[in-house]
């Protein structure tokens, strides 16, 4: 394939990954945002309405390795396309278990409702695949961007999804989970027809190295390549640790400004300054980390994080500037840390590599952040908010020392694609 015909197919990928993130972010946030809500509403138990959002984030790191093995087998196109079926079938089954009040059916429709995270995880590595080394953390940043429409227009949608819902004869609360079954199945569709050629198996040729892959297992081979590469390792904690101290702060926030008597408006407010920060400047943290280099970006989101736990753990409960400000450089420090790490993890690994390192990044991220968020409440609710920030800041000296390696020091940002 001559390089002009690359490019075109780098260009129509990455359009057809944000068609996709938009759509399917759009599903999966619609629908989280309501998930407390109907265990509190429609089962009467507010004690286990946390659990809606661990089967989500647990499910999305359980299906981040069947994802890429189907990547590895069939190409980015079939394995992006499973993951939001899933999310779509997910959705249809919190549907059922809404109007039918089956709470067990509920868990394990929004655990498959994680196959829609998981493909919007991936869709960032997708874009890569084509994409030049000088020219790969805008190229990632960009379809990280695009989830800002869908998390930020989903909770919103709640109201009019229930009426919508209400006028079929569907519980109003299971409102958003019938949008995810149609945006989730849109979502399906842009894969499936829009990553027509692959870019994965564009990438590698359909060379001999996916047997190989196969036999040996993708979530071995994903740990192997990650653990024989300095870099990789240094992409992967970075990754992990920023995912685990934005996800432990931010669940807990929300309580923090309860009990200080903060209205829900202030802190859905504070929550959307929040996601501002995860998202709208992901493309400037890709550019940085083309121009700058990986290694700068990681070291910058971590020196960011830490200031937000600094400024978010210092806080009296309720809504202050200075909590606001937390915050949104939390979710700064996070964009850092995911765009520069997953480039770098991207860069560090040979290509046939790729999708099962990328897998495997995926699945530990998920677990660490669905066990940093469980434990989060347990450590609130025990020593309180201000303790909780400074355990994460003790997270973030795991980067810090990883770049002290001298092989990630002298990492060259040039590596071939």
């Amino acid at each position: 394939m001559t390089v002009p015909s690359i490019e075109a197919v780098q260009r129509r990928t990455v359009r057809t990954l944000v068609a996709s993130q938009v759509s399917g972010g759009l599903g999966v946030s619609a629908a989280i945002a309501v998930g407390a809500v109907v265990v509190t509403e429609l089962f009467g138990r507010e004690d286990l309405s946390g659990l809606v959002q661990s089967s989500q984030v647990l499910g999305a790191a359980l299906l981040a390795m069947p994802a890429a093995s189907l990547a590895v087998s069939h190409g980015r196109r079939v394995g992006l396309g499973v993951a939001y079926a899933l999310g779509a079938l997910g959705a249809l089954l919190a549907v059922v278990a809404a109007q039918t009040q089956v709470f067990v059916l509920l868990l394990a429709g929004t655990a498959l409702l994680g196959g829609g995270t998981a493909a919007g995880l991936q869709a960032r590595y997708a874009a890569t695949d084509l994409a030049p080394v000088h020219s790969r953390g805008r190229a990632l940043s960009v379809v990280v961007w695009s989830t800002t429409v869908g998390a930020v227009a989903g909770p919103n949608l709640a109201g009019p999804a229930g009426r919508v819902a209400e006028s079929v004869g569907i519980e109003p609360l299971a409102g958003p989970f019938l949008i995810g079954v149609v945006v989730m199945g849109l979502g399906t569709l842009i894969v499936l027809t829009g990553l027509r050629p692959d870019p994965l198996l564009t990438a590698r040729g359909r060379g001999t190295a996916v047997a190989a892959v196969r036999r040996r297992g993708v979530l071995r081979v994903g740990w192997k390549a990650i653990a024989i590469s300095p870099p990789a390792v240094l992409g992967l904690v970075s990754v992990v640790v920023g995912h685990t101290v934005m996800v432990t702060v931010m669940v807990m926030t929300p309580v923090h400004m309860t009990h200080g008597g903060a209205s829900i408006s202030i802190i859905g407010f504070v929550i959307s300054v929040h996601v501002a920060g995860m998202y709208a400047l992901s493309p400037v943290m890709g550019w940085l980390a083309d121009r700058v280099g990986r290694v700068p970006v990681i070291s910058g989101g971590v020196l960011i994080l830490l200031a937000a736990v600094i400024l978010s753990g210092t806080t009296n409960e309720g809504h202050s500037p200075a909590l606001t400000a937390g915050l949104f450089l939390l979710g700064l420090g996070w964009s850092a840390c995911m765009v520069a790490g997953s480039t770098l993890l991207t860069d560090a690994v040979a290509p046939d590599d790729r999708p099962a390192v990328q897998g495997a990044s995926d699945l530990f991220m998920g677990l660490a952040a669905a066990g940093g968020g469980a434990l989060a409440g347990v450590v609130v609710g025990s020593y309180g908010y201000g303790v909780l920030n400074a355990a994460a800041a003790v997270l973030l000296v795991a980067p810090a020392a990883t770049m002290l390696v001298p092989a990630c020091r002298s990492l060259s940002n040039t590596r071939s694609a």
